[in-house]
């Protein structure tokens, strides 16, 4: 690859601003500053420089991000922040999308790729991905409502029966469960048909993927190994 569309790629501006940085100087490998714009690439575990800044060249990125509180999955917010506000320009040149959406009240593990084929298929209603759940419910948590939870309940303007496997009571008003579909507001509309009410809602896992200690607000690349793992659900 050229070292100019790399750049592009990379989501560092249109190709005649590429070419600029290139001829200023601003680019080097290895030490070695690049000014030919046409200057051909291995990008097999490519890092370069750009102004003395480091990066390594990813043909795709695979992001987990911890979501706040009063962010909306959208990149034009309308009442509360864009979680695209927590990116750098490079990413969003790249065009990352989320993969799924949470609501702006419900905090947790929320991905983004610039993979759109990735992307399609792990949101895909077939492919059942199962996601963890822990909520802070408004009235105690019964043993009937587990149950019911467990064997399924209907809901509203949606076709069949939808269930949640790996019930746990956590606390007198707090619970976690798994889902394994993905209908609009599913969990919070589980509750309530149960009779009870999600006062706060956070997204702990995705398949194998889990937050760990990763900060409110932060994000981290995933690892190739987790990214081949999440492809391997997604099929």
């Amino acid at each position: 690859m050229l070292l100019e569309k790399m750049l592009q790629s990379q989501g560092f501006g249109s190709r005649k601003y590429c070419q600029q940085l290139i001829k200023n100087g601003a680019v080097s490998i290895q030490g070695e500053v690049i000014d030919n714009p046409k200057h051909k690439l291995d990008l097999n575990q490519l890092e370069f420089n750009v102004y003395d800044e480091t990066y390594q060249y990813r043909e795709k990125v695979y992001i987990v991000l911890n979501k706040p509180q009063g962010y909306e999955c959208s990149h034009q917010a309308t009442h509360h922040f864009s979680v695209f506000d927590l990116f750098d320009d490079l990413l969003m040149n790249r065009g990352i999308q989320c993969v799924g959406r949470l609501d702006q009240d419900t905090t947790g593990l929320l991905l983004l790729t610039d993979d759109g084929q990735f992307l399609q298929a792990l949101t895909h209603p077939k492919k059942h991905v199962a996601k963890v759940y822990q909520m802070e419910t408004v009235d105690p948590v019964t043993d009937e409502q587990i149950q019911q939870l467990q064997q399924g309940v209907e809901l509203r303007n949606e076709k069949g029966i939808y269930a949640a496997t790996d019930v746990i009571r956590l606390d007198e008003k707090s619970l976690q469960m798994t889902v394994h579909q993905g209908v609009y507001h599913q969990v919070k509309r589980m509750l309530a048909a149960v009779g009870n009410k999600v006062e706060k809602l956070h997204r702990a896992q995705i398949g194998q993927l889990v937050l760990n200690d990763l900060p409110e607000g932060e994000w981290i690349y995933l690892t190739e190994e987790q990214v081949t793992q999440a492809k391997f659900r997604a099929e």
